[in-house]
């Protein structure tokens, strides 16, 4: 296929805005899947974690044909702690299909993919979705994105950007915003139309920018880029140049792969402008150059935002440890941070002195929550620390700390109470006006740090109705002490199974944990007290057996179900002296320090 016949777009938008939803139609509407072929919602989201939440975690290239056109399409994340995905990814394509929510509107992770887009200079098609949404607001919506494209100083082509008013699950567009039948055929021509061909050289030497990197038990390891010159067959010699423009490696083109719908199909040869999956090569990396022998200049990568958020991964030291899981060394875990933090350039690895530990940076709570759940199934053991932020100093030497623009939806009888927690939080306010439908959409300017463990407050606080949006937004003076958590907490001092008997008496206390016949040991947290200060309790307890019979029957005990939290949960509410252990089974809270005397010991040392 020539290049003028080639087009290389990615869908760029903020979290549940339909991206994922509105590739499956293309592929319907393009002929990709037969028409009594079974394919599941949302295709393109293929790995466990992905269906289970419903969300985007990787980027993932995909090709459609439409009319003697190829169309090679890019769905990407929509959570901003995935946002690295979408900085690589922009680089390979030539123009981006902007989706917006007919009537949430432009929101931050709009905001952040619009950007970098636009400093590429890519020009925008913006696509109006889920149409047909009763509360939907498509004018006003279509005003917003114009007004955030000139406060990202687009220019004049970029502000010259096409609309289509769409429905993703439904499977039409059309440039009326009325339209609520038809098919994607406009979408399809809008693309070959306003999308340029590649425009790249092919008779030149080969060269290819590794954009993806992910791992076959076959071919090894399998680089994915767009092709920026040239064109490769398969064996040809080629050699890997880092960002210096130094030989990490020489090999041969083994494998080549191009997109086809959801497979991947092995091809003899890849022409400037493709985008194709390549192996052959053991040490070359993401942002690392593939090439033909005679080329010595690498192309330049997109440099990538820094991580903002950091946890401690540990050795499991519990008393419980490797009873549940196969992986529980340090040379283990070790391993697969560093195979992690080769496919995943958001983060960043730092073993700590004594070799037991290791500190993982990232963009926020949900992407090293996705990690450690996925190390978790795969066998790991580990004990987590509270997330901490990554500290700046400015030019006067004077303390930073990380912000995020933090934009709220909540029922306005709730937008008090909200508004009155981030003040606590050291948060400031921006912006609060209605948005339609008895809501209101409140903007903060908030410290990242007042933002670990709110969540779960704010979803109790709202009645589970409010929707909370955080987007990086810079790093600023510190802000001094934030209050975090008010109540402490239920230690356990002995080590068993945990009896109905004893919690029942611990239930005045506060709120349970753990349930009857769960393993406990000393220094695991088992509840939360509804004082300040932690207390320590036996929740082994059993009732003392005698001779006499008693008068009255024993009174049934009734116990309130405990809470259960869930991984990302369990990381927010813990404190700085306590730890989460993950196993393939079990979350438990412990405190670090297991010796209830050690633990006052460390006290009053931190308090001298």
């Amino acid at each position: 296929m020539s290049v003028e016949n080639l087009r290389n777009i990615a869908i760029i938008a903020h979290v549940d805005h339909g991206k994922t939803t509105l590739v499956d139609q293309l592929f319907r509407q393009s002929g990709t899947f037969r028409d009594n072929q079974r394919v599941e919602e949302r295709a393109m989201d293929s790995n466990d974690l992905e269906k289970e939440r419903g969300i985007t975690i990787l980027a993932k290239p995909t090709s459609i044909e439409w009319n003697g056109t190829r169309i090679n399409i890019i769905d990407t994340p929509g959570h901003a702690d995935f946002g690295a995905e979408v900085e690589r990814i922009l680089s390979m394509v030539d123009g981006v299909i902007l989706l917006v929510d007919s009537a949430e509107g432009a929101m931050p992770q709009t905001k952040f993919v619009t950007g970098k887009a636009l400093a590429l200079g890519l020009r925008p098609i913006v696509v109006v979705n889920k149409i047909d949404r009763p509360d939907g607001r498509p004018q006003e919506v279509l005003d917003e994105v114009f007004d955030l494209f000139v406060n990202l100083d687009a220019n004049d082509e970029q502000l010259d950007f096409p609309v289509l008013y769409a429905s993703g699950r439904n499977g039409y567009a059309g440039v009326d915003q009325e339209v609520r039948e038809g098919d994607l055929t406009p979408l399809f021509q809008k693309i070959v139309d306003h999308v340029p061909a590649p425009g790249l050289d092919t008779s030149g030497p080969f060269s290819f920018l590794a954009t993806l990197l992910d791992r076959d038990n076959f071919m090894g390891r399998v680089l994915t880029g767009r092709v920026q010159s040239g064109t490769l067959k398969l064996n040809d010699p080629i050699h890997a140049l880092d960002a210096d423009g130094n030989v990490l490696e020489v090999g041969r083109a083994t494998k080549l792969l191009s997109f086809r719908g959801l497979e991947r199909v092995p091809v003899e040869s890849a022409q400037a402008g493709d985008i194709i999956a390549l192996a052959g090569l053991e040490k070359a990396t993401v942002a690392n150059t593939i090439a033909d022998p005679s080329v010595r200049e690498p192309i330049s990568a997109q440099p990538i935002d820094p991580p903002t958020l950091a946890m401690r991964f540990a050795v499991n030291d519990s008393p419980l440890a490797g009873r549940e899981g196969d992986k529980v060394t340090s040379r283990m875990i070790r391993d697969r941070l560093m195979r992690e933090s080769e496919t995943n350039v958001a983060i960043r690895i730092t073993e700590s002195a004594d070799k037991d530990s290791f500190e993982v940076a990232g963009r926020g709570e949900l992407q090293l929550g996705v990690l450690i759940e996925t190390m978790r199934r795969e066998g790991f053991e580990l004990g987590i620390s509270r997330p901490r932020v990554i500290f700046d100093t400015d030019e006067n030497g004077q303390r930073t700390e990380p912000f995020e623009t933090v934009v709220i939806d909540v029922d306005d009888e709730h937008s008090g109470t909200v508004v009155e927690k981030m003040q606590r939080r050291k948060a400031e306010l921006t912006e609060m006006r209605p948005s339609g439908q008895g809501k209101t959409r409140i903007t903060f300017s908030a410290p990242s740090r007042g933002l670990i463990g709110y969540h779960g407050e704010f979803l109790s606080d709202t009645r589970g109705t409010g929707i909370m949006n955080r987007l990086f937004e810079k790093y600023a003076p510190h802000k001094g002490v934030i209050e975090g958590r008010i109540n402490g907490v239920l230690i356990s001092n002995c080590a068993g199974e945990a009896v109905g008997y004893a919690l029942n008496a611990l239930e005045d206390r506060g709120i349970l944990f753990v349930k009857p016949q769960d393993k406990v040991y000393e220094g695991m947290v088992i509840g939360e007290n509804a004082k300040p200060d932690d207390l320590e309790v036996n929740p082994l307890k059993s009732k003392q057996l005698t001779n006499f019979r008693s008068t009255g029957k024993d009174d049934a005990i009734r116990l309130t179900p405990p809470t259960i939290m869930s991984l990302e949960q369990a990381i927010a509410y813990i404190d700085d002296d306590e730890m989460v252990e993950v196993t393939p089974q079990s979350i438990r809270l412990r405190k670090a320090i297991l010796c209830p005397h050690e633990r006052k010991k460390a006290k009053r040392k931190e308090a001298a």
